[in-house]
């Protein structure tokens, strides 16, 4: 499999590297109730901050920040009857211009039952291509052990979680994302928070 990532951001170039880039996520304090996730580099600062339903107090709703705080991303979980009757759950990711109108950036499609064919979590971007998917994730993140994948097979962005940390806490409130060259890291953690939305972790209330 390659390793080489798509190179097209999908919320702004300014988030895409030339080299490969190991960031530190860490779950907010238990006290905050759904509050969701730290994002830090190599030197501990803080690169990306994900809100979760507990401090928006908006159920199916995130929304990912830049490091001085400023609204990158907003994620929603579409709801309604057409949704309803859905074999999938969908959530939309949507960034906002300079006039504050909403752009849709991405949809992600999480399967509704084991029973759908091949159950995989798919992400499509926009502009759509002609591929009905253009990345997916392979691995179970719970567990910390999972990557974003394109549609073509090469590793965008891989979770996991050091043994000796893993040993040392208890606890999965600590991981790390590996993100590829030219991937778009905004992108990655906007897809790991509804990641962790639907596994019911830091950012579920």
């Amino acid at each position: 499999m390659g390793t080489k990532a798509n190179t097209m951001p999908v919320i702004s170039k300014l988030y895409c590297s030339s080299s490969q880039v190991i960031f530190m996520v860490r779950r907010r304090p238990h006290v905050v109730n759904g509050g969701g996730f730290v994002v830090t580099n190599c030197i501990q600062l803080v690169v990306f901050q994900v809100d979760g339903c507990g401090v928006l107090g908006t159920k199916g709703e995130l929304v990912l920040r830049d490091a001085n705080g400023d609204a990158l991303l907003l994620i929603r979980r579409k709801g309604g009857l057409v949704e309803a009757l859905s074999i999938h759950k969908r959530w939309k990711g949507y960034t906002s211009d300079y006039k504050g109108s909403k752009k849709l950036v991405f949809t992600l499609k999480e399967p509704r039952s084991c029973l759908v064919k091949n159950n995989a979590i798919r992400i499509s971007t926009e502009p759509k291509s002609s591929k009905n998917w253009d990345y997916e994730i392979n691995g179970y993140f719970p567990e910390r052990d999972c990557s974003i994948v394109d549609s073509v097979g090469n590793i965008v962005a891989q979770v996991g979680i050091k043994k000796e940390v893993e040993e040392l806490m208890a606890s999965k409130d600590l991981y790390h994302v590996v993100v590829k060259p030219g991937a778009d890291q905004a992108f990655v953690f906007g897809v790991i928070a509804v990641l962790d939305y639907i596994h019911g972790e830091s950012t579920r209330c």
